[in-house]
């Protein structure tokens, strides 16, 4: 598959997600995510975030019938740098080598503990060598130099030859496009930071596209011009992250609102910032909130 640069990175039409019971966790979902964006995807516990996630990086199917908005142009599907991830029910059959410049970062960790921390660094690498190769684990030389540049760049280089169980959980976390759930979830505060950072980093110098669900609003003001807020399966809001202040959540949420902010949080100071000259990505008074 030829790497071409494609204006929208991440497009959804209608998507739909259904689970046994008749349990709808997605609703009639169309989002764009244009190239080099760094977007945030906020909602409550059980907004169908980590759904939206995995059906976008092609692990988890949506529904094959289409919402009636869609099901005249017969239109149900997830399309990445412009080639369809699935649609209709039935993932395509390019979503191996898309899933090759699509990385994603779970709440899990998913490392295989007895491998070494290179040889889990080059498992990223499966999509893009011969299947054999991949199981016998016969990574080339240029490989693991391109493996070893991404643990030095996450600052863990010193931790290559160690088994991927030997890591610590901030060490763990570890294309085109990077999606991550709640990465950050069970991490420390100054661990949040520095994967926040990172993923700012590749964003900005490297021009991957970046979409991370978070379950606190103070690192989308702090890090990510454009937040998406699902509520119910639903996409509630999209827009500038500098509104989204915790009168204009309490309207979206109710009191549900009151699990995505931390204590302390003074949204005026952080609105008040990203109206500024210069603001960009990283707005300094939301990241002074966040914990020290």
């Amino acid at each position: 598959m030829e790497s071409v640069l494609v204006a929208t990175a991440i497009e959804l039409i209608s998507v739909c997600k259904t689970y046994r019971g008749n349990a709808v966790v997605l609703r009639d979902v169309s989002l764009r995510v244009n190239h080099g964006e760094m977007v945030a995807l906020i909602g409550a516990s059980g907004s169908g975030k980590s759904t939206l996630i995995r059906s976008i990086a092609g692990l988890l199917p949506i529904d094959a019938t289409p919402s009636s908005g869609a099901r005249e142009a017969g239109l149900s599907c997830i399309n990445i740098l412009g080639i369809p991830m699935q649609a209709n029910g039935c993932i395509s059959p390019s979503a191996t080598k898309l899933r090759a410049r699509v990385g994603v970062i779970f709440q899990q960790f998913n490392l295989v503990p007895r491998l070494s921390v290179l040889t889990n660094a080059c498992l990223g690498l499966l999509g893009q060598i011969p299947r054999w190769r991949g199981s016998l684990g016969a990574f080339r030389h240029a490989e693991k130099q391109r493996a070893m540049q991404a643990l030095t760049r996450v600052g863990i280089a010193d931790h290559a030859l160690k088994r991927g169980s030997d890591l610590s959980g901030g060490q763990q976390q570890g294309a085109d496009i990077l999606i991550a759930d709640e990465p950050i979830a069970s991490l420390d505060p100054s661990s949040a930071r520095r994967v926040m950072d990172i993923l700012a980093s590749l964003n900005r110098q490297d021009g991957i596209t970046v979409l991370v669900s978070l379950h606190q609003v103070e690192y989308a003001l702090a890090y990510c011009p454009r937040t998406i807020a699902l509520r119910d399966g639903r996409v509630v809001y999209d827009g500038p992250s500098r509104a989204l202040t915790t009168a204009f959540l309490s309207e979206l949420y109710g009191a549900e609102s009151e699990e995505l902010f931390l204590p302390g949080f003074d949204e005026a100071d952080a609105a008040n910032d990203a109206s500024g000259d210069g603001a960009g990505p990283r707005l300094d008074m939301a990241a002074a909130a966040l914990p020290q």
